[in-house]
């Protein structure tokens, strides 16, 4: 940089130095598309080009909006739901029941994060999935009047290291109601040498409180208040478990809930989890999904790294996850693509990732 273009900087940052800086409690998403390092495989949707938005309310971040709620005064306590929509919640899992067919809310839903900048870069309404574009929350970023200057004048030079994306889906319910579901999937930028010459993108925990606050800011899309939305948030039953057991010979995933809640429950782990599910039949209580094996090496520790890897070798195969339920007890099993049971290191894997998510 040459002395005219430094003075000019340092002129520039004196002369914000006594306006506010951008509120740190704003949420400040900003797409990845110029993230050369994030790959994706074919199985999954490409990034997007650049995005940015903002929404508005207070930060969000695991277990944020819930501490907040602990020190609201005059909430009640015992609200399920309001006018039409109602939030249900098993364990960390949440999901919206809005008394509307799924056709006249497939707009207002995709209204609700493009209002707020989000680009789709899933929009299928025959499956009820829509899925955003990689972000970045940027107000993470240390919010000093230099990082706010230099964040406007090179936009690249600062990042949090995380990014996230959300995938929306709607289902229709026994009843004609509609249930909503939003999952998020987040990566993070770690060294990958001892050196840290190198930086890759692995995949982390998906965020079930940061689901629950975009799930409580549809509410107030769909008009409920801002008060009666976070009384609905904070509200829900005692979490459920689930254990892995083989029932003959078949690896499976045993779940203390009836077929409803199983269903809905499975349905969110595969979203959160990176499974692509095709096709759902839900009268048979079947979710067809796409799953990337691990390499033969066996150099990759989970599930995600599978799915993350830049491998080209490693192709994506069809199963099918069945859930069978009796009375108030429900069994998960896992499928080849033709329907006869599976029996294999696959199988075992995948119904292993549903229990961990379950947990």
């Amino acid at each position: 940089m040459n002395t005219i273009s430094r003075c000019a900087l340092l002129a520039l940052v004196g002369s914000l130095a006594a306006c506010s800086v951008l509120d740190s409690d704003k949420i400040d998403y900003k797409s990845a598309g110029k993230a050369p390092t994030l790959e994706v495989p074919p199985d999954l949707t490409q990034l997007s080009k650049e995005n940015r938005y903002a929404i508005p309310g207070g930060a969000v971040s695991a277990n944020s909006y819930t501490a907040g709620l602990a020190n609201a005064p005059g909430l009640p306590t015992a609200v399920s739901d309001v006018g039409d929509v109602s939030m249900q919640r098993d364990g960390s899992q949440r999901w919206l029941v809005v008394k509307r067919p799924p056709d006249k809310l497939w707009d207002p839903v995709k209204d609700f994060w493009q209002e707020n900048g989000f680009l789709l870069t899933t929009d299928q309404r025959n499956l009820g999935i829509m899925e955003t574009d990689w972000a970045e929350n940027r107000a993470k970023l240390p919010q000093d009047i230099i990082r706010g200057t230099l964040g406007k004048l090179v936009d690249s030079a600062y990042s949090t290291g995380e990014l996230d994306r959300f995938r929306t889906r709607l289902e229709r319910g026994p009843d004609g109601s509609t249930e909503i579901f939003i999952s998020h999937r987040g990566m993070q930028e770690v060294y990958a040498n001892a050196v840290k010459d190198q930086t890759m993108w692995q995949p982390r925990p998906p965020d079930p409180d940061l689901e629950a606050e975009f799930l409580r800011r549809l509410m107030v899309k769909l008009g409920v208040s801002e008060q009666q939305s976070k009384v609905l948030a904070a509200t829900g039953p005692a979490p459920q478990t689930a254990k892995v057991a083989t029932i003959n010979g078949q690896p499976a995933l045993q779940i203390n809930e009836n077929f409803d809640r199983a269903w809905r429950r499975v349905g969110l782990s595969l979203d959160r989890t990176g499974f692509t599910v095709e096709d759902r039949d839900r009268s048979a209580g079947t979710y067809f999904v796409r799953y990337v094996p691990p390499n033969a090496n066996k150099s990759e520790p989970n599930l995600f790294t599978k799915m993350f890897s830049s491998s080209k070798t490693q192709q994506p195969l069809k199963y099918r996850i069945v859930i069978k339920s009796q009375g108030e007890s429900s069994t998960v099993v896992v499928m080849n693509e033709t329907g006869a049971p599976d029996t294999s290191p696959n199988a075992q894997r995948i119904v292993q990732v549903i229990a961990d998510d379950l947990k």
